[in-house]
C-alpha cells in the first residue's frame, strides 16, 4: 500500500497542504472550525500519520523537551518530573528524562545528548556549579529553563520556590510549640552554598532561630538527601545524650528517615520529638505520624517551566523577560509537629 501523504489529505479535504500543516501542528495560523473538521475527517479516513522525523529535519526542532534531574527515584523529583510530563503533553510535547545522579559529568552528557537530538528546549534541575554544562548550553544557543535549583554558573530563566521563606515558616512553627530550640538536618559538605534549595532551607532555619534569639551552634547536622542515609545519621543523633527536642529536615525524604529512626529507638513523635520536613511529597501524608512539611505548587511550577522553555522570546538577546519566577511556599500542618 502506498504511503499516505499530506498532499492526499489536502486533496480529500479540499484545502491546501499548508492548512493541513496548521491543523496538525495547532498553528502557527488559525484554521476555521469547519475546515479543521474536514481535515481531521480526511486524516482519519486515510489513516494519515505525520512523519515526525521529517518534520524535525525540516525545522531543526523536535516535539521533545529534555529534562535532567539529579535522581528520579527520589519522591520529590519523581513527582516534579511527572508534573512536567503532564504539562508538556498539554502542549503537544513529549519529555525525555535523564538522571545526573549528582555527578557533573553525567549532567553534561545529558545536556549534550538532548541538545544533539534537537529538543525544543531543556528543563534542567542542576545540582551545583557546572561550568561545562553552562558552556554546552551557550554553544548550542539552547532554550533552557532552570527548575527547582538555580546554579550560579548557569544564568538562565529559573522557576523556583521560596525556599528560605518556607524553611522559616516550618522552624517558627516548631518553636511556637515551646521547644527550646530546633535542630536542622541540612545537606552534605559538597552542597552548593548558592542557588541550592537545601542551602536555602538551612538559611531559612538560621533566620528563624536568630529571630527567636536561639543559638544555632552545634545544631546543624549533615545528611544526604535520601531517607536511608538520613536514617543512619538520625540513629546516632537521637540516641545521644544531647537529643534535640525538635528537628527541621531540609527534605521530606530526610524527615522520613528521621521518623523511622525515632520509631526504632522508641522515641515518641511528637511527644518527645517534633519533626518537620520540606517538599510535601505524597508520602508525607502516609507516615506515622503524618509529616508536617512545606509545600509549593508543583503543577503550576511545571506548567510555568514548560511554557517558558517553549517561549521563543527566551532566545532573543537582551530580552526583558523576567529571569526568575518565584512561587510561594506554604506550611502543611499535620501530626509530627505536635498539632492534633
Amino acid at each position: 500500500m502506498a504511503k499516505v501523504t499530506r498532499d492526499d489529505v489536502a486533496r480529500l479535504a479540499g484545502t491546501s497542504t499548508a492548512v493541513v500543516s496548521y491543523v496538525i501542528n495547532n498553528g502557527p495560523r488559525p484554521v476555521a472550525p469547519a475546515t479543521r473538521e474536514r481535515v481531521l475527517a480526511a486524516i482519519k479516513e486515510l489513516g494519515y500519520r505525520p512523519d515526525r522525523v521529517a518534520q524535525a529535519m525540516a525545522s531543526r526542532r523536535t516535539d521533545l523537551i529534555g529534562m535532567i534531574v539529579p535522581d528520579a527515584r527520589q519522591p520529590f523529583f519523581a513527582e516534579m518530573t511527572h508534573a512536567v510530563e503532564q504539562a508538556a503533553s498539554e502542549r503537544g510535547k513529549m519529555v525525555l528524562v535523564g538522571n545526573s545522579d549528582y555527578v557533573p559529568d553525567r549532567e553534561v552528557h545529558y545536556v549534550r545528548a538532548f541538545l544533539g537530538m534537537r529538543v525544543s528546549g531543556l528543563i534542567l534541575v542542576s545540582h551545583g556549579f557546572n561550568d561545562l554544562a553552562a558552556n554546552e548550553i551557550e554553544a548550542w544557543d539552547a532554550r533552557v529553563v532552570l527548575l527547582h535549583e538555580r546554579p550560579e554558573a548557569i544564568d538562565d530563566v529559573a522557576v523556583v520556590t521560596d525556599d528560605v521563606g518556607g524553611a522559616q515558616l516550618a522552624t517558627r512553627h516548631l518553636l511556637e510549640h515551646g521547644h527550646d530550640y530546633v535542630a536542622c538536618v541540612g545537606g552534605t559538605a559538597d552542597t552548593p552554598s548558592v542557588g541550592d534549595p537545601v542551602s536555602d532551607h538551612v538559611e531559612g532555619w538560621r533566620r528563624a532561630m536568630k529571630e527567636a534569639g536561639r543559638s544555632i551552634e552545634g545544631r546543624l547536622f549533615e545528611a544526604p538527601y535520601n531517607r536511608y542515609d538520613a536514617y543512619k545519621m538520625a540513629l546516632g543523633l537521637l540516641s545521644g545524650p544531647d537529643r534535640p527536642p525538635a528537628v527541621f529536615c531540609s527534605t521530606d525524604d530526610q524527615a522520613i528517615g528521621v521518623l523511622r529512626a525515632a520509631r526504632e529507638l522508641r522515641i515518641d513523635v511528637p511527644g518527645s520529638l517534633a519533626v518537620a520536613g520540606f517538599d510535601d511529597v505524597k508520602e508525607a501524608g502516609l507516615t506515622d505520624p503524618t509529616l508536617t512539611t512545606v509545600a509549593s505548587d508543583r503543577p503550576a511550577m511545571a506548567r510555568a517551566a514548560v511554557d517558558l522553555v517553549l517561549d521563543d522570546s527566551l532566545r532573543v538577546a537582551g530580552s526583558r523577560r523576567e529571569r526568575l519566577k518565584l512561587f510561594p511556599s506554604r506550611l502543611v500542618v499535620r501530626q509530627s509537629c505536635g498539632c492534633a
